[in-house]
């Protein structure tokens, strides 16, 4: 694990990489160390053999409010150019969760709002606590939620979107599952315990199998459905020359 005064905290046990936003008394707010944290873990987890699942959880009370008060500021003094690049580390971080090839699940506790909805909500699989609450507020401070406006719009239909989007109101956890933005609610006294066994059902499906499905299905998000048939045409062949499929195959004609 990282030191526990780093912003982001890694540890890996039973092929889940558990990546942890470390700043509770800012409820894990987004500033550049964490965002470039972020990224750095899920690279390496990337790069690990051993891990099958990535579990994305905050420290303290909240998974994430957020841009942190500093961060705000910056923006509102900052230069076109520093806020250009300031805006695309936080879309490569978004980039990044989708391209890396482990499912990436966020376990959200507590709070959950604009950039850190947009966290939860990039990734690919959300357990939201029913105490939960998951929103986009940007508008009420005259902001525009514009990136994650991507990964919302993915997520929920298009009026949905909307009103989330401009009204600025928070979702229960109940709510944010019925409009498509988390999987499952989960009971905060049995939260963690339910997560755990959650994330463990990746450990009896073949890892090569979900890369590959979650590399399609983010591909052939936004093409024709002519050329999402040849994209699974592929990926058909490449699945069927995996040691997985070809193991597995074996196993079921042996059963028959």
């Amino acid at each position: 694990m990282a030191a526990t005064d780093s912003v982001v905290l890694y540890e890996v046990a039973e092929g889940v990489a558990r990546i942890t936003l470390n700043r509770p008394a800012k409820r894990n707010a987004l500033n550049d160390d964490l965002i470039a944290g972020l990224k750095a873990l899920l690279r390496r987890a990337h790069e690990d053999d051993d891990v099958r699942v990535i579990l994305l959880t905050g420290a303290g009370s909240d998974f994430c409010s957020g841009a942190d008060l500093a961060a705000l500021q910056k923006i509102s003094t900052a230069s076109v150019e520093e806020n250009l690049e300031d805006a695309a580390a936080l879309m490569d971080l978004f980039m990044l969760i989708r391209s890396t090839r482990q499912p990436v699940i966020a376990a959200v506790k507590g709070r959950a709002l604009a950039g850190g909805c947009g966290l939860a909500s990039a990734c690919d699989l959300v357990l939201a606590a029913r105490s939960s609450r998951l929103g986009y507020p940007e508008v009420k401070i005259g902001f525009v939620p514009a990136m994650v406006m991507a990964i919302l719009r993915r997520n929920v239909s298009e009026k949905r979107a909307f009103e989330l989007l401009t009204l600025g109101n928070e979702l229960s956890a109940e709510e944010a599952v019925n409009a498509g933005l988390a999987n499952r609610v989960i009971d905060d006294e049995a939260f963690d315990e339910e997560v755990d066994a959650f994330v463990e059902q990746f450990a009896r499906v073949s890892s090569s199998a979900v890369a590959l499905t979650k590399k399609l299905l983010y591909q052939i998000d936004a093409i024709s459905f002519e050329d999402a048939l040849r994209c699974g045409v592929d990926t058909n062949v490449t699945a069927r020359l995996t040691e997985d499929c070809q193991q597995g195959i074996e196993r079921f004609l042996r059963k028959r």
